[in-house]
């Protein structure tokens, strides 16, 4: 009788909280909503400006375009060939130069797959992210692999539990299968099985701060964007798979003006930048928006919009150079 009213309530049990669900997200607190809600009120803020820039860009095309029409027409016929052959000779320069850094590039990210310190850009987290919320982390991703090509000492990078949408949305990238990058379907603990004692999940909620990059480690970053929804859910990856855990030392050079938490590809610029300059406070600053300080750290006004500004504009080239190679 006991035995089958413990089989009874272990059925009523696992139908409330079945063994493989997902893990629910936590309800945001008052003062996280009002957070999320400015995050958002941002987000638009950024999107029209970006709209402003684009538009401002095009017009600026469109007159330069025809000031050189202007010119030309105004020339005898001699001068304007002569002209249109300096300018076709400086973009045939250009084009050398730029074939020239792909191949530097390639030949430091070849290197960096040999001695480069390992970063592991943790995909598994693509089932608990909308479809936007996917594009946004690819998005970053090619912002990450664009900035290590142009480091001079770049990271050994690599995408772990690449499947799914997520891999589907990577796949449509220009020039993704030539990406000098590891990209694993299986998780970075299949990919590391012999060096479980080496890996280092990066996460906000440890106890433990980063000093140094140890090149015998492997750095973990979350893939998962919206973290507001999913607080401790890389933390408790770690601790459940029993690997080491570390946060920046963000604390020790800067206050933030609300959590620490950071977008995968600030975080991983801020890597690449400490392994070019051995400075945390340098490349806290370099890469950690203004935004995202407290008022200790502001500047004068219009500042922000220069340095939203200036983000675009890298983030624009970086995709351009991508896109070119």
């Amino acid at each position: 009788m006991n035995s089958t009213m413990e089989a009874a309530q272990n059925e009523q049990n696992s139908e409330v909280n079945p063994p493989d669900a997902d893990p629910q997200p936590q309800t945001l607190s008052k003062n996280a909503q009002k957070k999320l809600l400015k995050q958002q009120k941002y987000e638009a803020k950024k999107a029209e400006k970006k709209a402003q820039i684009k538009e401002q860009k095009q017009k600026d095309a469109e007159r330069k375009r025809k000031e050189w029409e202007e010119k030309l027409a105004a020339l005898p016929e001699d001068e304007r060939l002569k002209l249109i052959d300096s300018r076709k000779e400086l973009r045939k320069e250009r084009m050398e130069k730029r074939s020239e850094e792909r191949g530097l590039k390639t030949q430091r990210l070849t290197q960096a797959k040999e001695t480069g310190q390992n970063i592991v850009v943790d995909l598994e987290f693509s089932h608990l992210m909308t479809h936007s919320e996917i594009h946004s982390l690819v998005q970053q991703i090619m912002y990450c692999y664009a900035v290590n090509g142009r480091c001079s000492l770049p990271a050994h990078l690599w995408l772990t539990g690449c499947q799914g949408e997520m891999e589907t949305q990577l796949q449509r990238l220009p020039g993704f299968d030539k990406w000098i990058i590891e990209k694993e379907k299986q998780s970075y603990i299949e990919s590391f099985s012999e060096r479980k004692d080496d890996l280092v999940y990066l996460t906000a909620d440890s106890e433990t701060v980063l000093h140094e990059l140890d090149p015998t480690k492997v750095y973990i970053v979350g893939g998962l964007v919206d973290r507001n929804r999913w607080k401790g859910i890389t933390m408790k990856k770690a601790e459940e798979q029993g690997i080491h855990t570390a946060k920046l030392p963000i604390g020790d050079y800067m206050k933030m003006s609300s959590s620490q938490v950071l977008t995968v590809n600030q975080v991983i610029e801020i890597l690449l930048k400490f392994l070019e300059t051995k400075d945390w406070k340098a490349s806290f600053f370099q890469v950690i928006p203004q935004r995202k300080r407290t008022e200790d750290d502001s500047v004068v006004d219009g500042e922000e919009d220069k340095e939203e500004i200036k983000e675009f504009e890298t983030k624009k080239r970086c995709f351009e150079v991508l896109s070119h190679d």
